[in-house]
């Protein structure tokens, strides 16, 4: 018997115009006026901009300002880069880029929702008659299930700064959802329409992140395919995975075609695809556990007791499909080398949408406490930003202020009006939020995880709008490279450095630093990073090295660097 019993007025969804508030709330802020932060993100936009601003061999060969840059694909760059080309005369270049991410993230969004709509109309997910009628129909069930998906993938505590990021990972979340969705037509339809628009996905899945994910995922569906007789087989074995294999072999045949600068970036490619892969140890697996619990909050809960529910009718398909592909990104975590937060992105989609189906069979006591911890815990975190603001504008909390300019030394306020005026009014709706679900008590299914996805839009909304600048300050390159530049004639020369991806992209976009190209070290300048403590040249014997410029970011003591010019005084 399907353990799911409901009124109508337990499906009620939410408008339409409520969801795309929601998405573009949770996407916009961190978006605009974020300088490129020490992280994947300056890395990532470092190569969109060095396409951007360069030739056909720049888009062939990923680099960032002459450094090879081995690893993951060019897709989610080319995509970045042609928005740059697009709009960056308008928005600026960072920006620009960033309208790539936010179309990577919509395209997750509405991936995640509509696949659980699909699976959530079937006639076995839907609830047990009643005796004298009044339950939901399909339509409206699966609309509200789709919903429920929707809040959950928001509330994922791990989405939330790889979805702001300009990286290839953002793109792959979102294309991992697609195909998802895409998966779900397929075993319905059995069409050759879906299993194209599968292979198609799989992919630019490979040409984002390598070929691991995409294989898995196609395993995955392969083995829940028994059910649904030989077609829906031949058309993952002779459609969708020729097709993934051909789109995917576009750009390694453009780089053995057309060799840019003369080297073939595949083999390095390759050679990263296959270091993400290592059997399971006890390391990758405390490292799974470890983070796993707060990353896919509070997915995985909700997905848990999905399948505890469900478990007599474990073959249907909105538990077979998204179990399969959960099992099989966790198996792919685990084979992971490297502690990263990259091999558990996979993951949110399809658990997600596991966890929508234990919605409707949830007891009320558990959503309750599900619910009062999210209020109780985000509404704590939006009182300590609300704290810290005030303690840095105004200098009380005399303790908290004295913390927060530490971590920022020589860090000055500035007041900004509308950023205070737009946390006020996300703070007021929070408030609303909280007074609804405690004095109304909704009986609708996403009622359990509306304050979980609320709060973290909320607390990243006033980070980013409260404290932008504090974290502009801490996490941005532009000063120091401002600083370098200054030190640097304009034109006709270059500079040999050791610093890193995301190093040499700020200093290359903030400070126009013409760095050597492709281990080209027959240069005027260089650029030397070390700890600040032990410099990397203590002497010059010969006197060819002169220190022109000295500095480091104020907030960041691990980092110091310096500028010398060669030759002769």
């Amino acid at each position: 018997m399907k353990p799911v019993r409901l009124p109508a007025s337990a499906t009620l969804a939410l408008p339409r115009w409520g969801l795309v508030a929601l998405c573009l709330l949770y996407i916009l802020p961190g978006l605009i006026r974020r300088d490129p932060w020490k992280s994947d993100d300056a890395a990532g936009f470092g190569i969109m901009w060095t396409m951007a601003r360069g030739g056909w061999q720049d888009w062939l060969l990923p680099h960032i300002a002459g450094l090879q840059v081995p690893g993951e694909g060019p897709l989610a760059f080319w995509l970045g880069a042609l928005f740059i080309h697009l709009f960056g005369w308008l928005l600026g270049d960072a920006l620009a880029a960033r309208i790539a991410t936010i179309g990577f993230f919509l395209i997750g969004a509405l991936s995640v929702w509509y696949s659980t709509y699909l699976l959530g109309r079937r006639a076995e997910t839907q609830p047990i008659r009643l005796a004298f009628g009044g339950q939901p129909e399909a339509r409206d069930y699966g609309r509200t299930l789709a919903d429920g998906a929707l809040l959950i993938y928001l509330g994922c505590l791990g989405l939330l700064l790889r979805s702001h990021e300009t990286t290839a990972e953002a793109l792959q979340i979102s294309l991992i959802a697609f195909a998802v969705y895409a998966s779900v037509r397929l075993f319905e339809s059995q069409s050759l329409r879906a299993a194209l628009m599968l292979g198609t996905t799989l992919g630019l899945l490979v040409l984002t992140r390598g070929w691991l994910a995409p294989l898995a995922m196609w395993s995955a569906l392969v083995l829940a395919s028994p059910r649904h007789g030989d077609r829906l087989l031949q058309r993952l074995t002779l459609v969708a995975l020729p097709m993934g294999f051909a789109i995917g072999a576009i750009w390694p045949l453009l780089n053995a075609l057309f060799l840019p600068y003369g080297v073939n970036p595949t083999q390095s490619w390759l050679e990263w695809n296959a270091a993400q892969l290592a059997l399971p140890s006890t390391h990758s697996l405390v490292y799974f556990l470890k983070y796993s619990i707060w990353f896919a909050w509070p997915a995985w809960p909700f997905a848990g007791w999905a399948l505890y529910a469900w478990r007599q009718q474990h073959a249907a398909l909105h538990v077979r499909l998204p179990l399969a592909l959960v099992a099989a990104f966790t198996l792919l975590a685990l084979c992971s080398p490297h502690g990263e937060e990259g091999v558990l992105l996979p993951l949110l989609p399809p658990m997600a949408i596991l966890a929508a189906f234990g919605l409707p069979t949830m007891k009320r006591g558990a959503i309750n406490a599900v619910d009062w911890f999210a209020m109780m815990t985000l509404s704590t975190c939006a009182g300590f930003i609300w704290v810290g603001w005030i303690a840095k504008q105004t200098g009380w909390p005399a303790q908290i202020a004295r913390n927060a300019f530490k971590l920022a030394p020589g860090f000055k306020p500035e007041f900004n009006l509308l950023a205070m005026l737009i946390a006020a009014a996300a703070t007021v709706g929070w408030i609303m939020l909280v007074r609804w679900r405690i004095a109304r008590h909704p009986s609708v299914l996403w009622r359990a995880v509306v304050l979980s996805s609320g709060g973290v839009i909320l607390c990243w909304l006033l980070l980013m709008t409260l404290w932008l600048p504090w974290l502009n300050y801490g996490k941005s390159y532009a000063g120091v490279s401002h600083q370098i530049g200054e030190k640097l004639p304009d034109s006709g020369y270059c500079v040999d450095t050791n610093v890193g991806p995301a190093q040499r992209a700020s200093f290359a976009y903030f400070g126009q630093v013409e760095f050597s190209r492709f281990g080209n070290h027959d240069c005027e300048y260089l650029l030397l990073q070390d700890s600040g403590h032990s410099p990397l040249i203590t002497k010059d014997a010969e006197g060819s090295l002169h220190l022109l410029w000295e500095g480091r970011r104020p907030s960041d003591r691990d980092e110091r660097y310096r500028l010398y010019r060669r030759g002769t005084r």
